[in-house]
């Protein structure tokens, strides 16, 4: 079959030739892949890698990890499902991926006797999305969806309408689900009169907003240097600011007078993840705001003052790739008008094919990404 592989740093390629994947275990599924969509951490592997592919083998699947195929962000119609799937999964059903590659995942492969057996602090608390052994269908733990088919764990399929999700978009359900997670974790549906700040308006911070406006959140104000992607934001029904026509002394100044009273704001979403970004979340919150970091970032330290969390009594949280939930109430809020997939569809800059998937995808989003926010690969 068609897929793009991942080798190694700056090392991809496209093949015709790598073997279609074949239910193996119990829970399998088989998916035929519509669309993936290209993110910054496919980016990030080839650039920086190897990052979730470093080492030779993934130690819960035991697949080797040069030559598996990238794509976390996808969509596909099931085409043949294991003897033990859950019978709410069919044949021809239109799904998305959670694409979390966790310890949890040893039960499904059939390598324990002991469900606790080898099962990391987080897995066993519940908490799997910050599995100690992470990787992502596509990152490392086993093949994504830059090809024609893949395999996956059925506890990892959701369904969805596509007369409600149209497939050209429905492998947005991934990056919606991560800022629907990062909304989640801020408890934005307790506080009565919300007004939420976004900082960073690329992909994620840009469906910050739709899981903003499925939590019934309308005060939003996303604060990116980027006049495109203002311009789309606007088009969304948010108000933008832009951090590049003020000095740092003036920036917070100017943002608080776009809350109530001048007060800050109840919620702060960092979906950019430098220092200034962070300051600048801790500083425009109003007294017992909540800031939650969104981006993952490397390990990199930023200036905090307790005394400015004390001061105003603030939290700040942060937000881990997303769970099973995530996807489905991002589908719900879809299904109930909260999310318009007219409005999603404009983060969908380009599609391209698989065999151009490589330099007409992935390179064109690294030399042009003032370009793009979105890029889909489909078959």
């Amino acid at each position: 079959m068609q897929a793009i592989q991942y080798f190694g740093n700056k090392d991809l390629r496209y093949t015709t030739t790598k073997p279609i994947p074949q239910i193996v275990h119990p829970h399998d599924v088989k998916i035929r892949v519509t669309n993936c969509g290209i993110c910054g951490s496919d980016l990030h592997e080839y650039l920086d890698g190897p990052i979730f592919f470093e080492g030779e083998t993934n130690p819960i699947t035991h697949k080797k990890k040069a030559g598996q195929c990238l794509g976390h962000e996808l969509c596909g119609i099931i085409e043949e499902v294991g003897c033990d799937v859950e019978h709410t999964l069919k044949i021809g059903q239109h799904v998305v991926i959670e694409a979390n590659g966790t310890c949890l995942e040893r039960k499904f492969l059939q390598q324990l006797k002991d469900e606790q057996e080898d099962i990391c602090g987080a897995c066993a608390i519940g908490k799997y999305n910050c599995c100690k052994r992470i990787n992502f269908y596509g990152l490392g733990f086993s093949d994504g969806g830059m090809a024609e088919y893949l395999v996956v764990t059925s506890s990892r399929v959701i369904p969805y309408d596509p007369k409600v999700i149209p497939d050209e978009i429905a492998a947005l359900v991934e990056p919606l689900a991560v800022a629907w997670h990062g909304v989640r974790q801020s408890r934005v549906s307790e506080e009565p009169n919300p007004q939420a700040l976004i900082l960073g308006g690329g992909p994620i911070g840009l469906c910050t907003i739709f899981a903003l406006k499925g939590h019934k959140v309308h005060d939003i104000v996303l604060s990116e240097p980027a006049a495109a992607r203002r311009e789309l934001a606007q088009s969304f029904g948010v108000r933008t600011f832009n951090p590049l026509d003020y000095n740092d002394e003036d920036e917070i100044g100017e943002l608080l007078k776009m809350t109530k009273g001048g007060a800050g704001f109840t919620h702060v979403y960092d979906c950019c993840g430098n220092k200034a970004t962070f300051n600048s979340m801790v500083k425009s919150l109003c007294a017992g705001g909540v800031g939650t970091n969104i981006a993952i970032w490397p390990h990199v330290p930023v200036d905090l003052y307790p005394m400015d969390l004390t001061l105003n009594e603030l939290v700040i949280t942060a937000s881990m790739c997303y769970t099973k939930v995530d996807f489905e109430l991002v589908i719900k809020a879809f299904e109930d008008g909260l999310i318009d997939p007219k409005e999603v569809g404009k983060l969908v800059s380009k599609r391209v094919q698989l065999k151009d998937g490589i330099e007409q995808g992935i390179m064109d989003l690294i030399h042009n990404k003032e370009r793009y926010v979105k890029i889909f690969i489909h078959p």
